[in-house]
């Protein structure tokens, strides 16, 4: 039995999607995207798992986006069990991309809390998006408990997901700015002020905030 024009087409795509050359997987990825078709949908779950580079990974994503939400979703949420970081981080992406509230309930603690920065940073991002109303308040909960964490870029997403809650996180921030890790306060106080001046800028606010946390140490001590 031969194949027709259209099986050939689509076996073809399936295999660019996996060649060596990333130019050729990007191309591909815009090609599925432009058409949306449901046999593509679990092939690029697939490869969102396992994609090197990240242009192409942002392809797959929108390529994804571009198909119905009842196709995509169920396999994106399997993806956040899944044991491979990237899988979990970019099934996040992707759900923050589509923002379907169904897939709120997967956003679950262990998630946000993910020792995989990559992983938490998606899944701060995908929560603020999907929280339903009235949730909010939980949500800022669990994220201020990360607050102090990581690098730079790590410290600026989550003050960008937790302004992203409004004025609500206010007691958890002002909770966070006593907590006995420099850190922690720095972090806190920092995102107060950028949540009171959005465009104090995230450098000077915790340069700002680290003059507090010192002269707060300074006092302490004297006493």
């Amino acid at each position: 039995m031969t194949m027709s024009a259209q099986e050939t087409d689509t076996t073809r795509t399936l295999q660019w999607l996996e060649d060596s050359r990333g130019s050729v997987r990007l191309r591909a990825a815009l090609a599925v995207g432009s058409a949306p078709d449901p046999r593509f949908v679990a092939k690029l779950i697939e490869r969102c798992a396992i994609e090197p580079e990240f242009f192409v990974r942002e392809m797959l994503t929108w390529a994804l986006t571009r198909h119905a939400a009842a196709m995509t979703v169920p396999g994106l949420l399997d993806e956040l069990r899944s044991e491979r970081a990237q899988a979990r981080s970019q099934a996040l992406h992707t759900l923050s991309k589509i923002g379907d509230r169904q897939a709120w309930p997967a956003i679950t603690r262990a998630l946000l809390t993910d020792a995989d920065d990559e992983v938490a940073r998606s899944a701060w991002r995908a929560a603020v998006v999907l929280v339903p109303e009235g949730e909010e308040a939980e949500l800022a909960g669990v994220l201020a408990t990360q607050l102090g964490r990581g690098d730079r870029e790590m410290r600026l997403s989550l003050s960008r997901s937790l302004i992203a809650l409004g004025e609500m996180i206010l007691p958890r921030l002002r909770a966070a700015a006593a907590d006995p890790d420099p850190r922690v306060r720095e972090h806190a106080l920092a995102t107060q002020q950028l949540l009171r001046d959005p465009d104090a800028g995230f450098d000077a606010a915790i340069e700002e905030a680290k003059r507090v946390v010192a002269l707060g140490t300074a006092a302490d001590k004297e006493e």
